[in-house]
């Protein structure tokens, strides 16, 4: 995944994302354009999930919220 498509819809994908990872924070999943690979750092490494389930489940939401 080189860009995440979630900008527009990112408060929803947000509360989605701590539904299913319940250890996430608010500062975990800070979002900034560009800077996708920290966000998903920060989202692997509060969970324990690979990078590519988390590029999945991002993937997810994004269609979810289309």
């Amino acid at each position: 995944m080189n860009t995440l498509q979630i900008k527009g819809n990112w408060n929803i994908a947000k509360g989605k994302l701590k539904q299913r990872w319940a250890d996430l924070t608010d500062d975990d999943l800070e979002y900034l354009e560009g800077q996708e690979d920290e966000l998903i750092g920060r989202i692997q490494r509060r969970t324990g999930e690979t990078r590519e389930t988390v590029e999945r489940a991002l993937a997810e939401f994004d269609a979810s919220t289309r």
